[in-house]
């Protein structure tokens, strides 16, 4: 994640922004894996503990929330998906409403935790320093800056109602704006989830609402770490979770099985997870599910794998900023007895710590695919969090806007 130092040089760069040009499109911000805050609330019948709440009044903050994690197996029975084999679709758990809170405004990016007091802390600051960058060039937020989160628990294809929301804030947000076609920064997850999107829409809306897409490290074709969440589980840096209970939650997301890695982009002998009894590839995700006894894990894949398989050209300007040089997880080493229960042993990939290389520059053969530019920067160093606030993507960003590059 991003770091104190990064936000302790926010003042210098946005002093240098400050007598940039001024900006020429909107922009909305679209976030990637855990990158939505998320409201929940109770009316629950049974729950894991004695001490689990059972019931609240109104909504609140369940992502992230850092109060949650006290007690984690009431938050990962809250959070966790449930999957319907008839319907190929997710559900929450009995009692529980999960929703997205102030679709559009800036605020549900910016800091993974509303806590205004954990806000003091940069750990858990995400699109903000961008947002600020924004602002010093005369941007308002809510008006010209705008915020597109989404349920991140779920794939593009049960994001209906997100895509018809986000159509409407494209459409609105030209329209406040004179008529200027919007500028999309999606991070992470975000990149696929908007592919999907831009693929379905006809070329005439893009052409007419969408000036350009700028991704940061998108991944395009996948990760290796999510094999992890399928497997041990990942407790994601945070030391009070154990990666064991959290599992149940990381495992029943459908987005879990979308960021896969990609059938065309591993070769079908390349050992992504290795134990003592066999092991396994692309080819063989049916063969581990069974072996991990969660054959539910297999079928979210089977819904969700062609949903970008072939990569299909966006259809609008294409802007790539990815880190590279940051040791990935390449592949998963089981020791004996180890699996799935035990942490495994990484094996190390080039990429930004958390997307293999090869995905982030998945996009390639679309310079080739469409008429609009493809443009990439590979920063040396970037890490998956800390490129959003690293200055080399803020002065990518802040140059494109104001035509100076």
């Amino acid at each position: 994640m991003a770091t104190r130092i990064s936000v302790s040089l926010l003042p210098l760069l946005l002093f240098s922004f400050s007598s940039a040009k001024q900006p020429k499109y909107p922009v909305i911000l679209v976030p990637g894996d855990g990158g939505s805050q998320l409201y929940a609330k109770l009316d629950r019948s049974v729950v894991p503990h004695f001490y689990c709440c059972k019931k609240t009044n109104d909504y609140f903050n369940i992502w992230v929330n850092i109060e949650e994690f006290v007690s984690a197996e009431c938050f990962v029975d809250n959070m966790r998906l449930r999957y319907n084999r008839t319907s190929h679709t997710t559900r929450n758990a009995e009692g529980v409403d999960i929703r997205i809170d102030s679709f559009g405004n800036t605020r549900t990016v910016e800091w993974l935790d509303p806590d205004a007091c954990v806000q003091k802390s940069s750990y858990l600051s995400y699109f903000y320093n961008i947002v600020e960058s924004l602002v010093a060039l005369g941007y308002t937020r809510d008006k010209d800056i705008k915020g597109a989160p989404y349920d991140f628990r779920r794939a593009p294809n049960e994001l209906g109602e997100f895509y018809a929301n986000l159509t409407k804030l494209i459409e609105d947000t030209y329209t406040e704006n004179g008529n200027s076609p919007a500028v999309i920064i999606g991070h992470s997850m975000g990149n696929p989830v908007m592919l999907y999107f831009y693929n379905q829409k006809p070329q005439v809306w893009k052409d007419k609402y969408l000036r350009a897409h700028i991704s940061l490290a998108g991944v395009w074709a996948g990760a290796v770490k999510t094999l992890r969440l399928m497997t041990s589980g990942d407790s994601l840096g945070v030391y009070v979770l154990n990666p064991l209970t959290v599992r149940p939650e990381q495992r029943a997301m459908p987005s879990t099985a979308f960021l896969m890695p990609s059938t065309r982009f591993w070769d079908k002998d390349e050992i992504l997870v290795s134990t003592e009894h066999r092991n396994y590839t692309v080819n063989d995700y049916k063969q581990l599910f069974q072996d991990l006894s969660y054959m539910d894990g297999y079928m979210m894949w089977q819904d969700t794998s062609n949903l970008i398989i072939d990569l299909e050209a966006p259809g609008l300007e294409v802007h790539c900023l990815f880190g590279t040089g940051v040791p990935t997880p390449g592949a998963l080493q089981f020791v004996p007895g180890g699996f799935p229960d035990k942490y495994p042993k990484t094996v190390p990939d080039d990429g930004d710590g958390t997307v293999n290389k090869r995905s982030l520059m998945a996009f390639a053969s679309w310079a080739s695919k469409q008429k609009q530019p493809v443009k990439y920067s590979a920063l040396k160093g970037a890490e998956h969090m800390a490129i959003m606030a690293d200055k080399r993507t803020l002065q990518y960003i802040v140059n494109f806007l104001t035509g100076a590059s």
